[in-house]
């Protein structure tokens, strides 16, 4: 009999563990853990100024090869105009005094361009070469030759003073440029009266505005706007970084 109620205690037990009691709340569901994002990557540029000179230079040196091409492409089609007018006049009574005339204007402007630039500039030598050159085969009676040779002095006297470039002794590491370079600016800023920010402004510049470059120092660009009027512009306002 003792036995029948153990066996019947344990069942009742068993079966009360068994069950869940009705009204209890489901079990919470385990988080999954946190998981970290990357870290983010910031790329950071840093620029040598010395690498910037440099391209700078190339830059410049890659227009003014350009201009070198155009300027020589312009005065060889001057060149064959010239000669076809000279041959025409060859047969001309008033070839003598054409020829005289025209080395005499000639003079004139090589005086000119000497006083603006200098006697050692190195346009102010080829057009002085041109006008002996004149003179010479003026001397010989030569007076076709001595006229195109007066007319070519002219014309590169003339298209160098069309620059506007104003005449002042080159500053320490300057560099003069074959030819004229233009150049456009790439935001607003000064034009100042010397190669530094510690020299007065000599005129303000907008963005896009066509300037002429003749020479150059480390930073610095020696300029004029279309109006004449000249200066010294820092680089990166002309030559984008």
């Amino acid at each position: 009999m003792r036995t029948g109620t153990l066996l019947v205690t344990a069942l009742v037990v068993s079966g009360c563990h068994a069950q869940k009691p009705a009204g209890a709340p489901p079990a919470k569901p385990t988080p999954a853990p946190l998981q970290r994002s990357a870290p983010e990557t910031v790329t950071v540029t840093v620029r040598d100024p010395d690498v910037d000179r440099r391209v700078a230079r190339l830059e410049l040196h890659a227009l003014e090869r350009d201009a070198q091409i155009a300027e020589l492409e312009t005065r060889l089609d001057d060149a064959r105009d010239e000669v076809v007018r000279t041959m025409a006049k060859l047969q001309s009574l008033s070839s003598r005094a054409e020829a005289a005339s025209g080395i005499a204007e000639a003079e004139v402007a090589l005086g000119t361009l000497k006083t603006r630039l200098g006697a050692q500039h190195p346009d102010v030598t080829e057009v002085s070469r041109l006008v002996q050159a004149g003179s010479a085969e003026f001397n010989k009676s030569n007076f076709g030759g001595a006229f195109y040779l007066a007319s070519q002095a002219k014309a590169r006297a003339a298209a160098r003073g069309k620059l506007g470039v104003a005449a002042s002794a080159p500053k320490p590491g300057e560099v003069t440029f074959a030819v004229p370079i233009r150049v456009k600016t790439v935001s607003r800023g000064n034009v100042r009266e010397g190669p530094g920010t510690n020299t007065a402004i000599a005129f303000a510049v907008d963005n896009a505005e066509q300037l002429t470059a003749f020479s150059m120092t480390d930073d610095w660009i020696r300029v004029t706007d279309d109006t004449g009027k000249s200066g010294w512009i820092f680089r990166t306002l002309v030559i984008k970084p």
